[in-house]
C-alpha cells in the first residue's frame, strides 16, 4: 500500500504523503537557495569576494539540478512540486551575505541526512540515492562559503544522530 506508515518522524509515523510535504519543503529551500546564489554573486563586491562570487555562479545552476530533480521526485510520489520559494535574505554586507547562504545549507544538509533514512525506510530507494548526490554537492557549497567566512566548517549533525 503506498501511504502505509512505515518510519517515524519526531517519534510520530510518517507517510509517503508526508514524505511529499517534506520534499516540497526541501523544494522551496532549493528556489531559496537559487535566487540567493543569483543575487550574491552579482552584488557580492571587492576583491577578497570575488572568488566566491565565481564559485556562486556555479551554485546557483547547482541548485536548480538539485530542483530539477527534487521536482520530478515529488511528481513521481504522486505530488505536485510547490512554486513558492523560502524568503531569501538580503544585506549591503557580503560577509552577511555569505553567513545566510551558510546557515541555509547547514539546514538543508540537516534535512537531507533525514529525509534519506525516510526514503530507505518507505522503501524509495533510488530517491535516497538522488538525494545522497544532491548532498554531495551542498556539502561542497557549505565547505565553499565557510572557507570564504574563514570558519571551520559547521557539525550540522543532529544530537540524535552522534554515536
Amino acid at each position: 500500500m503506498a501511504d502505509k506508515l512505515t518510519t517515524t518522524e519526531g517519534g510520530a509515523a510518517i507517510s509517503r504523503e508526508r514524505l511529499i510535504e517534506l520534499l516540497n519543503e526541501d523544494l522551496s529551500r532549493e528556489y531559496q537557495s537559487i535566487i540567493a546564489y543569483v543575487v550574491y554573486s552579482q552584488v557580492l563586491k571587492g576583491a577578497q569576494y570575488m572568488n566566491i562570487a565565481e564559485e556562486l555562479v556555479t551554485h546557483a545552476s547547482e541548485e536548480l539540478g538539485h530542483a530539477l530533480t527534487i521536482s520530478k521526485q515529488i511528481d513521481y510520489l504522486g505530488g505536485m512540486p510547490t512554486v513558492t520559494p523560502k524568503p531569501v535574505k538580503t544585506s549591503d554586507q557580503a560577509e552577511d551575505m555569505l553567513r545566510f547562504d551558510l546557515e541555509n545549507e547547514n539546514e538543508t544538509i540537516r534535512n537531507y541526512r533525514v529525509r534519506v533514512r525516510q526514503c530507505e525506510m518507505l522503501g524509495e530507494y533510488a530517491l535516497a540515492e538522488h538525494i545522497r548526490e544532491i548532498l554531495v554537492q551542498e556539502q561542497e557549497h557549505q565547505i565553499d562559503l565557510a572557507t570564504a567566512l574563514g570558519q571551520d566548517v559547521p557539525d550540522v549533525t543532529r544530537p540524535e544522530e552522534r554515536a
